[in-house]
């Protein structure tokens, strides 16, 4: 288990950390250890542990601020690569309304910084707790918009080669909830282009969101935001409560009763809950409406319930999906 963390300092890291509990570095609260954790906060520190990780022939997730990930209470047998403060930041340009944002930035921070520019379409971002990189990814979005929209480009680490390259957002191939990107490229910068809009406008625009968010989201609980994507015309949240799911619970993870597409854990959770009450509601939405919802949440690791299957970090132990 510390063989992977010794090669990681080995390569000249300073960030490492052997048998880290995912549980604390997870929204949902839940999971077991890492073989390690590395932190970077440069690009050519990035490179060095693709090339260490290639070497060691041992798989490697890139997580951000734990949300949207599901970790077994077994663990995982990998490495997790964090994105660090280095890696963070935005220039934003009121002139031109050019912004470009480190992989790492918080969305909710990056939405107050193009806000306070004057310029409009990003204020969904303030109740998404991701990063921009994963925002990338999964082409993140609220409130009928999503990163797509205003996405010029993103400069990419390939984990499989270690290269460094700059990708057009129309070759992403954006689409609700996806992206073209690879399972072992990680997004280090975003380029972006936004429209001008009133300042008053746009600052009461942010604070509706916060508002709402506030009243129709439990941001009080641990969760994972969103556990399901929306099927083609409905909403997943409004098909799990006509199941009449809301309050559903097994161990120490329930639906929430403000939105159904939301599982909430307590103290004693394991992941193994959170799995099996998400097979749960799936089976009761399908019988009820016919309808198979698609999760959004990314399992890492081995899970008890043999439905819930295993999910690995990507083929040839590259990174999977950046959250």
């Amino acid at each position: 288990m510390r063989g992977i963390a010794e090669a990681l300092r080995a390569a000249g890291l300073e960030q490492v950390e052997a048998e880290v509990d995912l549980a604390d570095r997870t929204t949902l609260r839940v999971g077991g250890p890492a073989a390690a954790m590395v932190t970077v906060d440069t690009i050519e520190d990035l490179v060095a542990v693709a090339s260490v990780v290639r070497a060691a022939t041992v798989p490697a997730v890139v997580i951000g601020r734990g949300s949207n990930l599901l970790v077994s209470d077994r663990g995982w047998p990998g490495v997790v690569v964090r994105l660090g403060r280095g890696l963070r930041g935005a220039q934003v340009s009121a002139d031109s309304g050019e912004v470009i944002a480190g992989g790492a930035e918080p969305l909710p921070t990056l939405a107050v910084s193009v806000t306070e520019a004057g310029l409009a379409g990003f204020a969904w971002a303030i109740g998404v707790p991701g990063t921009v990189g994963g925002a990338v990814r999964m082409n993140a979005g609220a409130h009928g918009r999503d990163i797509a929209a205003d996405l010029v480009a993103v400069d990419v680490v390939r984990f499989a080669t270690g290269g460094v390259v700059r990708v057009a957002a129309a070759d992403l191939r954006l689409g609700y909830r996806t992206s073209a990107l690879a399972p072992d490229d990680v997004v280090v910068r975003a380029h972006l282009r936004f429209e001008h809009g009133p300042i008053d406008g746009l600052r009461q625009e942010l604070a509706n969101i916060r508002d709402w968010r506030r009243t129709h989201q439990p941001i009080n609980e641990p969760s994972c935001g969103s556990v399901f994507t929306n099927p083609a015309g409905s909403s997943a949240g409004a098909l799990i409560e006509q199941a009449g799911l809301k309050g559903a619970r097994i161990g120490g993870a329930a639906v929430s009763t403000l939105h159904a597409n939301f599982i909430v854990t307590r103290p004693g959770a394991s992941a193994d809950d959170v799995a099996r009450l998400i097979e749960h509601v799936r089976a009761r939405v399908l019988e009820a409406s016919g309808i198979a919802l698609e999760p959004e949440v990314v399992r890492l690791g081995v899970f008890d319930d043999p439905d819930v299957g295993v999910v690995t970090s990507g083929p040839e132990g590259g990174p999977g999906r950046r959250t």
